[in-house]
């Protein structure tokens, strides 16, 4: 029994995800993560299956699917390797949303057809060394030099930014002298082909370690003309329109990583023997699994009720926020209930829930961190409760 009801694509689109991922990556998962190792065949294979293509339009070489069977298969992809699924999240929201609704004719036709196919990864440059929440106080400058711009500055936090084909860049293009803030920024897309792009410093981080993280030095990058996306100064209102859907993302694959980390549990307590019974019968290890799979449904349940919501049109960036912060809580707290269960053996990497608990933490930090979650909660709340003569919609 479910409580959550989804049609029979929706079903095998899920199916199919899941049957991928526990053949082709939980085998090899902890030994990527133990070299922080990038496995150039997890493409070529989700391409083969049309997951980069998910939810761009049919006429763009993409499958046209709902946002419902995306996250659904994104959860499964992120329960067999929560690097992988960073990979298939980074390139269905915010590089090739903002390609589809705010690009060119001219951008979506050359762009979207070979990222829907896997050819062209997509990334997202947003952050800086001195602009992480904040983004309005970005530093890269862009200026119009005849048929081309000119960007300089550093991006930071860039995820497969050296496997990345198509990067959507945030840029400065007010002057020092006169500046606008947020409305000064605008959205620009970079190839690595671009005179002035430069990889530079990889991160070495706590989880997530098979998903490469780069900065990314502009300079003197020109950039023609035709690759600023959309209008000059909204670089930053299209990202942040975008980010709804980009949480929900982030949500999904939070769970996938909570999900196998009560899997992980649940098989353990079976085979795991003290005082001469399976640990599992012990009421203090039930009513961590209860707790642990009663959060997991209720993220899944809030995750998927938002989703549903954005696809009739409403908006959700309330509920975007709500799920995205939920779910990431939820999938800390319920690693690290495993790694307890565990006991000893959770802390040691024989055991895959220490890398559950490592790859979880960023998901409380990236796309918005759960302090940004809870202002944007309470901002739409208020905002709604006025709207609403005090009263809050459902």
């Amino acid at each position: 029994m479910s409580l959550l009801h989804f049609n029979e694509t929706q079903q095998e689109i899920r199916r199919l995800a899941r049957d991928y991922a526990q053949r082709e990556l939980v085998p090899m998962a902890a030994e990527r993560d133990r070299e922080s190792r990038f496995d150039r065949s997890m493409v070529e294979q989700m391409a083969a299956l049309g997951f980069f293509g998910m939810l761009i339009p049919e006429q763009y070489d993409g499958l046209g699917l709902d946002a419902q069977s995306y996250l659904l298969a994104l959860e499964e992809i992120a329960v067999g390797d929560a690097s992988a699924a960073v990979l298939l999240s980074v390139h269905n929201s915010l590089p090739t949303q903002m390609i589809l609704n705010f690009g060119t004719e001219e951008q979506r036709t050359r762009f979207l057809p070979p990222m829907a196919r896997g050819e062209l990864l997509g990334a997202f440059c947003l952050s800086e060394p001195e602009a992480g929440s904040d983004a309005a106080s970005l530093r890269t400058q862009a200026v119009r030099d005849g048929d081309a711009w000119v960007l300089n500055g550093t991006k930071a936090w860039v995820s497969h930014g050296n496997e990345a084909g198509v990067l959507l860049c945030m840029a400065r293009t007010d002057t020092p002298e006169d500046r606008k803030g947020s409305k000064g920024i605008s959205t620009f897309i970079l190839t690595p082909d671009l005179p002035g792009f430069h990889l530079t410093k990889k991160e070495n981080k706590l989880g997530l370690r098979a998903s490469p993280t780069l900065q990314i030095v502009l300079d003197n990058c020109r950039v023609p003309a035709d690759r600023l996306v959309g209008e000059v100064g909204r670089g930053l209102t299209y990202a942040l329109g975008s980010l709804d859907h980009g949480r929900l993302g982030i949500a999904s694959q939070a769970i996938g990583i909570a999900r196998a980390a009560l899997e992980a549990s649940t098989r353990y307590v079976g085979e795991r023997k003290q005082f001469g019974k399976n640990i599992g019968e012990f009421q203090a290890i039930q009513f961590k699994l209860a707790d642990m799979a009663t959060r997991i449904t209720a993220a899944r349940t809030l995750l998927h009720t938002a989703a549903a919501a954005k696809e009739r049109g409403e908006k959700v960036t309330r509920f975007s926020s709500m799920a995205k912060l939920f779910a990431t809580e939820t999938a800390m707290w319920v690693t690290t209930q495993a790694v307890q269960i565990h006991g000893g053996y959770g802390y040691v990497t024989d055991y895959p829930v220490e890398r559950h608990m490592r790859d979880a933490k960023v998901t409380e930090i990236y796309e918005g961190t759960s302090e940004i979650q809870r202002v944007v909660i309470a901002r739409e709340t208020l905002a709604a409760a006025i709207a609403n003569d005090g009263s809050l919609p459902d």
